[in-house]
């Protein structure tokens, strides 16, 4: 019975899907920006299997439907034969390439190169992976051919085959996304709000009353969220910058408003700023105004490293407008990082206007990853011309943000897209792990904005469109940190990508989505406009963050 049960699934699989599937599987172990761990490689192999299968099942049916010739009798079952030792042997000797793929990037990445990639694990989770996406398809099609079947006395077979299809594809599409998905998001919603509450007992509460969080502050300590509290009891304090600097430098100033500060962004942003006067932050030389990732974290390599190039005299602000992963605030909640980005510079920006000139501080932004893109949307340059702020940092903006993408576009021809030029460079400048913010021949104009991005940076170059063409990243010349033997392939490179997306964070300091202090300081540098720093100073601040 066993047996005859293993000669029916046998019979059952498509030649061609499983040629196809194969060719997916072994290209989905070539390099992509990320080097990728044995689950993650047999999840992605899973999946790029079972993409191909589909595509070559696809292409036997319609093969079928156009009448053209089959292989008949004994003959299908030979080459089906032929076809599964072929296949074992482009699995085999992919698998056992694999490796050096891997250290193809993380040669590039100073990372330890790995003897073996797990094949064994690898092929098990692949064939998991495989067997549920086989049993979602075929329940699919079991679900077509009975509604088809329910139809087909009533109606032309082929126009029950579409009902039956458009039925299918309704039910599987509701079902996604009423039950898997929306469960799959309850769960994530109450983790992520219970790790957004949480006090971690490092944390402690600021005492100085001109703290964001103290007794005497309008913001409550226990309404900041995690990542709000971890701003604002953190960072490097007065006594530690004087004794770097060799000097005396001031206490950096940070106002936070958590989601429980305020029901609306608008009402988070009018507390921010009754907090700024309260604390005497317009009395500074820097403001920044910070938009925060999904989960309200605000990036310590990029605040402490500009209060040490401005002696502490920094005030940053900012407003949370979610407690999810940024990908998943992405999905669920698209415009409320605009939304509350929007008002805490409005709120900022039209107190900042109100003031002298010359008894002001200058104003800058800053964002990292989905942060970067809903700073970007705070503000038109048509709205800001009159008396534009200083500047703008942003760092990893997803491949979604929209002045990113007009800008990078429409970059000045010869320059490469991970590392684009745009015009005079006196406006916008783009740097990498190696400093390229100092143009010849160019000049600042009155308002410096400056890009910091990895090539290896898969949010900020995922192309949705790699499903069927190579990204321009992809061209040469390419970026440090990205592979020379990465290739693209149609379909797998997509689901690639996307992997490295949601593994990004996972790549070393100073690469992937891991922005490291020293890359910051040379882009606050410039952006800032910092004077009274020689070169030897600058070296010895990135040496210091290194150790950190």
């Amino acid at each position: 019975m066993i047996k005859n049960l293993a000669s029916r699934l046998w019979r059952s699989f498509s030649t061609v899907g499983l040629l196809v599937g194969t060719l997916f599987f072994a290209a989905s172990f070539t390099p992509s920006l990320i080097p990728r761990a044995y689950l993650v490689q047999g999840v992605l192999s899973g999946f790029a299997f079972g993409a191909g299968y589909g595509i070559g099942v696809f292409a036997s049916w319609l093969w079928t439907y156009l009448e053209l010739p089959t292989p008949k009798g004994g003959v299908g079952s030979w080459i089906k034969r032929v076809a599964a030792a072929l296949c074992s042997v482009i699995a085999v000797l992919f698998l056992w390439r694999a490796s050096g793929w891997q250290n193809s990037i993380r040669d590039l990445m100073q990372m330890e190169p790995v003897d073996s990639v797990d094949p064994l694990r690898i092929a098990l989770i692949a064939l998991c992976t495989f067997a549920l996406l086989l049993v979602i398809g075929r329940l699919f099609f079991f679900t077509l051919g009975l509604i088809a079947g329910r139809l087909g006395g009533y109606i032309p077979r082929r126009v029950a085959n579409v009902i039956g299809a458009a039925a299918a594809l309704a039910v599987f599409a509701s079902l996604a996304n009423g039950l898997v998905f929306r469960y799959a998001l309850y769960v994530a919603d109450g983790s992520y709000r219970a790790f957004d509450e949480l006090i971690e007992p490092d944390t402690k509460r600021p005492t100085d009353p001109d703290k964001t969080g103290s007794s005497a502050s309008l913001l409550k300590w226990n309404e900041l969220g995690r990542a709000g509290r971890e701003f604002v009891a953190s960072g490097p304090s007065a006594q530690e910058i004087g004794a770097f600097l060799g000097r005396e430098a001031r206490e950096p100033i940070r106002v936070y408003a958590g989601l429980n500060s305020a029901e609306t962004p608008q009402a988070r942003a009018r507390l921010v700023l009754e907090e700024l006067k309260r604390v005497g932050a317009f009395d500074r030389s820097v403001l920044v105004i910070v938009t925060p990732t999904g989960t309200g974290w605000v990036d310590p390599a990029a605040m402490d490293t500009l209060e040490y190039l401005h002696g502490g005299d920094v005030a940053s602000a900012a407003i949370q407008y979610s407690y999810l992963a940024s990908w998943l605030s992405l999905l669920v909640e698209p415009g409320y990082g605009g939304e509350a980005s929007r008002a805490l510079f409005t709120e900022i920006y039209g107190y900042w206007t109100s003031l002298p000139k010359n008894h002001r501080p200058q104003l800058y932004l800053h964002g990292l990853s989905l942060g970067a893109m809903n700073s970007e949307r705070s503000s038109e340059l048509f709205e800001v011309l009159g008396d534009p702020y200083q500047g703008a940092l942003w760092s990893g903006p997803p491949f979604a943000s929209r002045v990113w993408r007009s800008i990078t576009d429409r970059r000045n021809e010869g320059s490469p897209f991970w590392l684009p030029r745009f015009r005079d460079g006196s406006y916008v400048r783009f740097t990498s792990q190696q400093d390229a913010l100092a143009l010849p021949n160019a000049h600042w104009g009155p308002m410096r904005v400056v890009y910091l991005q990895y090539a290896s940076d898969s949010v900020t170059f995922f192309d949705p469109l790699s499903f069927y063409r190579a990204p321009e990243w992809m061209s040469q010349p390419r970026g440090p940190d990205v592979s020379p033997e990465l290739r693209w392939y149609p379909v797998v490179s997509f689901l690639q990508l996307l992997v490295d997306i949601a593994t990004a964070t996972t790549a070393p300091m100073g690469h992937g989505h891991v922005y490291a202090p020293q890359h910051y300081i040379d882009a606050w540098v410039e952006v800032t406009d910092v004077k009274g720093w020689s070169s030897t100073n600058i070296e010895r601040l990135k040496a210091y963050f290194r150790q950190q």
